[in-house]
């Protein structure tokens, strides 16, 4: 009988050493934990069923004197998607005990004559050059061995998901509408979220059938995907397979498929059970149903969610120790079978967000959804810490509304690119709904990303700054011979007393020149409010009809008719140790040509491209 098994155990010498942990809770995953290693026991771990959104499984132990990019890291995971367990102890001797596997908690595990147990795969890396060379080691780790099947080295489409647009609300025809102006933007697949199977009109029922909603959808998910094929994308769907509703057709045919407590009444979450997947039976009909649906059209993405955790520990089929343990064999048996059948999908998993993003997953989906909160100041948190341990081609993100639906905060729509761009970018708001400067906004960054996709993706990712030590933050991804680059700028609140701004840089070849490039946008005239009357020959009502048509039509940059400056050529020395000035911000002393206009939330993208040597 097993009740603790680990998969790693490792004595270290406790060296002025810190711990770093990811932790977090829904819409607010994967922010980073920094505590001094003083001696006593300290655990990560989680019990929800899920490698979880409280406690990742990555964690890491550095140099408390150590930068980003200097000085000694470790770095440990789990391949594992259920309850983990990690342990450090300092002792009194400056002594370290790392331990990493399978949460002993409600694990009582009998193993019969003959039968075996395999503890999950620890993963363990070290790096003299800081946090960020850990992380590009763990990166080149999950993108070359880890992530798997065609789409593994291809660079990811991008998304636009409805779920945001229009929630369960949703006809064929606000679909196709969706469809024709995604077109028009430049989007590569559209996904059909939640809402298209069986009785499902809001969360409380249909979760368990497969059966097409044909009241929301007459023509079937066929027709719909034909549509998208026609307009030049790919069409992708959502799934939430491991739960059932009790209004549905399959609870009230199997009720002991669900997990519960014999004698009490269920615990609900989103009014959902989770079905036992550790049953072979409840394996087989989601391999059949779900294969049934992916038969039934051309689809070429996967949404794969689960938006709860496992609160009750009961099942008919096995000991109440072993149910959390034979949930994540279950799982993983289906996701293989499924998985390697279905080759072609490009695979994303989530749970409610980040409630499940780990090695595990990672095994058979190619990317993952970082979180439900797609606030673009908040991603800032939430990408940067699951990027210390995870490749930017597994974090997918979306540029969504402003305000927030989760946050009520307005950021402007170039940030929201660009926070989004650092990984597999998506949209997901109503686009029927923008005006022309939305537009032509979308359709560049769009554009943009897809010109240096690579990068973005597969590129070596850099953390430069960071607002708790610089005030700002900063983020790099270059190509392996640092010829190429984009870094990424990002502020918090615009100060008039933050002084001259520089470009921060890494690993450029410090004898070589280097063409800057800064993205070019429009920014909108209301951001200007009554400044406006300024320039303007004849006095405007900032609030009235003439400026919000004009502010739809027109950007600021237009109207006073700017001409783009060239681009900057800098020394890779210059670039390495902040010699790089940039514009002067916004002071309120008037807008021009040389003037940098952020703003709160705002920020910038720079492209640096290596200039060519002549023969």
């Amino acid at each position: 009988t097993l009740d603790k098994v680990m998969s790693l155990q490792l004595d270290l010498d406790n060296r002025n050493l810190e711990l770093l942990t990811l932790y977090g809770g829904w819409g607010a995953e994967n922010h980073v934990a920094k505590r001094p290693l003083l001696p006593g026991i300290y655990v990560n771990d989680s019990k929800t069923g899920n490698s979880s959104n409280r406690h990742n499984p990555f964690f890491l132990i550095v140099d408390r004197s150590a930068n980003p990019s200097e000085g000694l890291a470790y770095g440990f995971n789990l391949l594992y998607s259920g309850n983990h367990y990690e342990m450090v102890e300092a002792t009194s001797y400056k002594k370290l005990r790392v331990q990493v596997g399978i949460n002993p908690f409600l694990f009582h595990f009998e193993l019969k004559p003959n039968q075996a147990f395999e503890t999950p795969v620890a993963v363990m890396s070290v790096s003299l050059k800081g946090q960020n060379g850990l992380m590009g080691q763990f990166h080149r780790f999950v993108n070359q061995h880890i992530v798997r099947g065609p789409w593994a080295d291809q660079e990811r489409p991008v998304v636009l998901n409805n779920w945001e647009a229009t929630y369960f609300d949703f006809s064929e025809a606000k679909l196709l509408a969706l469809i024709h102006h995604a077109k028009r933007l430049g989007i590569e697949l559209f996904v059909l979220d939640d809402g298209w199977f069986g009785r499902r009109k809001d969360d409380t029922q249909g979760l368990g059938d497969y059966d097409v909603n044909l009241k929301k959808l007459p023509h079937g998910l066929d027709y719909l995907a034909d549509k998208v094929n026609d307009a030049g994308m790919k069409f992708g769907l959502w799934f939430e397979p491991e739960m059932v509703n009790e209004s549905s057709k399959l609870f009230e045919s199997h009720p002991e498929w669900a997990i519960r407590a014999d004698g009490r009444k269920p615990s609900l979450g989103r009014h959902q059970m989770v079905l036992d997947l550790g049953r072979f039976e409840v394996q087989a009909y989601l391999v059949e149903s779900i294969s049934k649906t992916l038969d039934s059209a051309h689809i070429e993405y996967v949404k794969w969610d689960m938006n709860r955790h496992i609160t009750d520990f009961q099942s008919e089929a096995y000991n109440q120790g072993e149910i959390y343990h034979r949930y994540v064999q279950g799982l993983y048996r289906v996701l293989k079978i499924l998985t390697s059948k279905y080759d072609y999908v490009l695979w994303e998993g989530c749970a409610s967000g980040g409630n499940r993003f780990d090695l595990g997953m990672l095994c058979y989906f190619q990317q993952i959804w970082t979180s439900d909160n797609t606030d673009a100041f908040e991603r800032l948190s939430i990408q940067g810490g699951t990027s210390l341990g995870y490749p930017l081609s597994t974090i997918s993100n979306h540029v969504s509304a402003s305000p927030s639906h989760q946050m009520l905060r307005r950021t402007p729509i170039e940030t929201r690119f660009h926070v989004a761009s650092f990984g597999v970018l998506g949209y997901e708001l109503d686009i029927r709904k923008l005006d022309n400067i939305e537009v032509a906004a979308i359709k560049d960054q769009i554009s943009y990303y897809k010109a240096h996709r690579r990068l973005f993706q597969f590129g070596e990712f850099h953390q430069l700054k960071s607002f708790e030590k610089d005030g700002f933050v900063s983020w790099m991804v270059k190509n392996p011979s640092s010829s190429e680059a984009v870094v990424g700028y990002f502020i918090d609140h615009q100060s008039l007393l933050s002084g001259r701004d520089y470009l921060p840089g890494l690993g450029f070849q410090e004898d070589a020149l280097y063409t800057i490039s800064r993205r070019e946008h429009d920014h909108r005239v209301k951001l200007f409010g009554g400044l406006i009357n300024q320039v303007s020959p004849v006095h405007l009502n900032e609030n009235g009809l003439i400026v919000n048509w004009i502010d739809k039509h027109r950007s600021i940059e237009q109207l006073m008719k700017m001409k783009k400056l060239p681009p900057l050529i800098a020394s890779g020395a210059a670039l390495n140790h902040g010699a790089v000035k940039l514009l002067p911000q916004w002071a309120g002393t008037g807008y021009n040509e040389a003037v940098r206009v952020l703003g709160d939330y705002g920020s910038e993208l720079y492209y640096i491209k290596q200039e060519k040597v002549p023969d």
